[in-house]
């Protein structure tokens, strides 16, 4: 049974498992007669090693959701917690900090630097921040997205598959609590983009990762252990384990 508050927690639910935690999420913009209400008090809880797809009709909130749980935004009230630190209270250079050590992020477009080679650009996060690479874990993981062979490669000579095995190898590589995709799979060919979801879902079950992805396709949404369908600013079901066929019919109900 669900909570009637807090939408992916039971009753047998170790709620100390929550890597994310949301609680009544309002964002509005504008004022007056010009107020958009994007959401409207979501609640939800990401559980650790969980993959969880959020899926919408077109200004239905999910962007705006994704971006308040990754502290790319704020909301107008209510509060979200990241491994166990409430965020969005933080001044800049404390949500930079908790960026860089607690969150991963691949988006639809690659976002690589054209002037570094595919490790380069794997390392970046790292770099930025004065670290040094584990070595083992860097060949593991270039192996892991099959990236082992284009490490010296520009991303002017790699596939868009390639730069985004190269964006999610990114991602990784500071071994994230939380890693945040929208539209991954939004720019590329329906062969590639299954291989990168079969990616996502190895990570979370090689590595332990917890994914929040926002998607528009149905075959993305079905690797997920769990999908939330958001409508006009709020969660409005819940699916878990669900076919692309199954996905397919609920976004038509919204759609209508």
């Amino acid at each position: 049974m669900v909570t009637a508050n807090r939408i992916g927690v039971t009753m047998s639910d170790e709620v100390d498992l929550a890597l994310v935690q949301a609680c009544d999420l309002e964002r509005r913009y504008g004022e007056g007669a010009t107020e958009v209400h994007a959401l409207r008090g979501v609640s939800l809880d990401v559980l650790q090693g969980q993959l969880v797809a959020v899926m919408g009709p077109s200004g239905s909130g999910k962007s705006t959701l994704m971006h308040i749980l990754a502290g790319l935004d704020k909301p107008t009230s209510g509060s979200v917690t990241i491994a166990g630190t409430e965020i969005t209270g933080l001044d800049d250079a404390r949500m930079t900090r908790l960026r860089r050590d607690h969150i991963g992020f691949v988006f639809q477009f690659f976002n690589l630097l054209p002037m570094l080679t595919a490790e380069e650009n794997v390392l970046l996060p790292l770099t930025i921040a004065g670290e040094k690479p584990d070595r083992a874990w860097l060949d593991q993981l270039l192996a892991k997205t099959g990236l082992n062979e284009r490490r010296k490669h520009r991303p002017s000579e790699l596939s868009g598959g390639q730069q985004q095995r190269v964006a999610i190898a990114r991602a990784l590589v500071g071994k994230p609590t939380i890693l945040f995709a929208d539209e991954p799979t939004g720019n590329l060919d329906s062969k590639t983009g299954g291989e990168i979801l079969e990616l996502l879902r190895d990570s979370t079950r090689d590595y332990g990762q917890t994914i929040v992805m926002v998607t528009h396709e149905a075959r993305a949404a079905s690797i997920a252990d769990r999908i939330l369908f958001l409508a006009d600013g709020l969660i409005v079901k819940e699916l878990t384990s669900a076919d692309p066929a199954q996905v397919l019919e609920v976004m038509s109900t919204l759609q209508s």
